[in-house]
């Protein structure tokens, strides 16, 4: 290669950190192919280390600090339709003792299954209020994240209790009531927007 080459190769790199810089340093193909990023610049800055392939179509700068939700992040940059819920959110509010092996993801009723081939997930089809009420927007490793409030998750729980236990929900209920302001109206509300009114009000009234 000679210096000339070199040296244009070197501006391109710079052009196109300059832009995953302006991005929290991550970005989608597509993103940063409609940001001006050509193709050929995209892959040789990842077979220089500049890039670092963090799922499929997902690349970030090597040189940015480990990511703190790398998981989050990566669900959330491939999946932007989708919002995290279930263990996952609770996960995320610190309303839990499991350790998330998937990320849980609701997605509106007809949308396409993700293909990842990493982080694992595992979605839930939600409608209406059920899918649209209760985002909380997060912005993590500079990222923007969609995630259930508290509130919105412990209704979802209820209603998802057979998949993923009663005894997490139950355990839920109790860490929201020691760790958080209690909202019963909020509860309350997406318990209706949930149909879980019936079931979940004897377990707020003996807990909260």
């Amino acid at each position: 290669m000679t210096r000339q080459s070199t040296r244009k190769r070197g501006d391109r790199f710079q052009r196109a950190v300059t832009v995953f810089e302006k991005h929290g340093g991550i970005l989608r193909t597509a993103e940063a192919l409609r940001a001006g990023i050509h193709p050929h610049t995209l892959y040789a800055m990842r077979d220089a280390g500049t890039l670092e392939r963090i799922s499929r179509g997902v690349y970030r700068l090597a040189e940015r600090p480990p990511l703190g939700n790398p998981d989050l992040v990566t669900v959330a940059k491939r999946v932007p339709n989708g919002v995290i819920c279930l263990i996952s959110a609770l996960a995320f509010h610190d309303l839990t003792t499991q350790i998330p092996h998937e990320v849980h993801l609701a997605l509106p009723r007809g949308a396409e299954e993700p293909r990842l081939d990493f982080p694992p997930i595992r979605t839930f089809r939600f409608t209406g209020k059920s899918f649209t009420e209760g985002i909380e927007p997060h912005r993590l490793d500079g990222v923007p994240v969609h995630i259930y409030s508290p509130e919105k998750t412990l209704a979802d729980c209820f209603k998802f209790r057979n998949k993923i236990g009663l005894d997490t929900v139950i355990e839920a209920l109790r860490f929201y009531r020691e760790r958080r302001s209690v909202k019963v109206e909020e509860l309350l509300r997406f318990a209706a927007i949930c149909r879980v009114t019936k079931v979940m009000r004897p377990y707020l009234e003996a807990t909260l």
